[in-house]
């Protein structure tokens, strides 16, 4: 190979060689669960089977093998009890580990008391291993302040120790091996309780993105459900009424003129078969999962180009309609075309519910700059009309027609007319969002 050709990647590692994937480890990790399990329905079952190990493999030996030879070099410095008293040496060293879970301070006071007792007898027994695990188990159940006291202690304790032992063995050397096994013991409770630490707060942020997760979902659906009843308030509210106007004018005009009533029964089913296949479309996609890529919107949506028809099947209904247009609206994006057409919709269909059918409304929409303003007047109900005037109070149209401007900064204002009537004024506010996340529009909606 030459100097110019490139040297070959290394290899990646395959997921076999890792550690983690060994079957030793996967079967060391199905125990360790089994283990904790067991232990949380059964917490001594643990703590004893700690206390037996401990008694067999350190306690036996010192009660088994009791001839001097095992201690040739310890045999100036330390006695040797009878059984009976090591035994009682061995049960207070051991038997305090029942309770190192859960009152692991007292757990290590007594085992430190009993320990600096044998001390003072002269006495070594292989059973003061207990005091390290004691130790272990204060920096892993215990209150961690407590833990300097702690290990000056056990220092304090094990150096009595190290100034028993034979002249050969250097006190410095001997002291530099117990603080080493007393470092040990507090490294491996930080070690485990870090851990157990990282385990608890992963448990607990996978918990809370499991409660956001449902949250979102639950708000999502909430969102959803109030765009639908929106949409199906626009289109069965408006078609509706206006099959209505009809419906009562047509039955108005059977007797005078035969030929207007046929006209209305022809209106009217237009304006239900447009009213069923708007329906039939939204329902079409609410069957549909939306997330699949081949999800059918909700197109094609009405725009400032069905204004026109909007307002003829207005007049079929009796109003007389006069509608101009500013600017150029036909250049408007969809979405903002869509809340046009759906808040002028809903100011006639208003206007057609309260004014009747014989009021004369004048709708303006003028866009100009990065706004489009929308203003409906209607005259109130004709002379023909008879009782009370009706309210326009505030409904769900005037609510819809303020959640849809919001989507665009927009206001919405509402109220009687200087000359009598009704007027609606709507401004939208399309000035693309600036840095700081604001507009230069007039706020939310009135």
């Amino acid at each position: 190979m030459s100097l110019d050709d490139p040297a070959p990647a290394p290899a990646p590692f395959a997921e076999a060689d890792l550690p983690w994937s060994h079957p030793l480890a996967g079967r060391l990790s199905r125990l360790g669960r089994r283990m904790k399990q067991g232990d949380r329905r059964h917490p001594w079952v643990l703590d004893t089977a700690l206390i037996l190990v401990v008694a067999v493999m350190f306690c036996l030996p010192d009660l088994v093998n009791d001839d001097d030879g095992r201690r040739r070099g310890f045999d100036n410095s330390f006695i040797h009890l009878p059984w009976p008293g090591t035994v009682a040496l061995q049960a207070g060293l051991v038997l305090p580990l029942l309770w190192r879970r859960r009152r692991p301070t007292l757990a290590f006071a007594v085992i430190t008391a009993v320990f600096f007792v044998q001390a003072g007898l002269g006495v070594w027994l292989r059973a003061d291993v207990a005091l390290l695990i004691s130790l272990y188990s204060l920096v892993l159940h215990g209150q961690l302040r407590r833990l300097p006291v702690a290990c000056a202690v056990t220092l304090a304790a094990l150096g009595l120790f190290a100034l028993r032992l034979p002249s050969q063995v250097p006190v410095l050397d001997a002291l530099f091996v117990l603080s080493s096994t007393i470092t040990a013991a507090v490294a491996l409770g930080f070690v485990v309780r870090i851990r157990r630490a990282q385990l608890a707060v992963l448990r607990d942020r996978a918990a809370r993105l499991e409660i956001e997760r449902d949250q979102r979902s639950k708000l999502a659906a909430a969102a959803e459900r109030t765009r639908v009843a929106r949409e199906m308030h626009d289109i069965i509210g408006h078609n509706l009424s206006v099959i209505i106007t009809l419906a009562d004018g047509g039955a108005y005009a059977t007797d005078l003129a035969p030929e207007r009533g046929k006209q209305a029964l022809l209106l009217i089913g237009d304006t239900g078969r447009q009213a069923l296949g708007e329906l039939r479309r939204m329902l079409g996609v609410l069957r549909v999962q939306t997330a699949t890529p081949d999800a059918p919107e909700l197109s094609p949506q009405p725009g400032v180009a069905d204004l026109d028809a909007l307002c003829a099947r207005i007049r079929a209904a009796g109003p007389q309609v006069v509608y101009r247009t500013g600017g150029e609206p036909a250049a408007l994006d969809r979405g903002v075309q869509l809340t046009v057409y759906r808040i002028v919709q809903e100011a006639l269909t208003n206007a057609l519910k309260h004014a009747g059918h014989d009021t004369r409304v004048e709708l303006a929409v003028n866009v100009e700059d990065s706004r489009v303003h929308i203003d409906c007047h209607d005259t109130g109900p004709g002379e023909i009309a008879a009782g009370p005037v009706p309210s326009h109070d505030e409904g769900h149209g005037l609510a819809g027609m303020r959640e849809r401007a919001a989507l665009y900064h927009g206001t919405v204002t509402a109220g009687p007319a200087p000359g009598g009537g009704w007027t609606v004024r709507v401004t939208l506010d399309l000035t693309p969002l600036d840095a700081s996340g604001s507009t230069g529009g007039t706020g939310g909606a009135a």
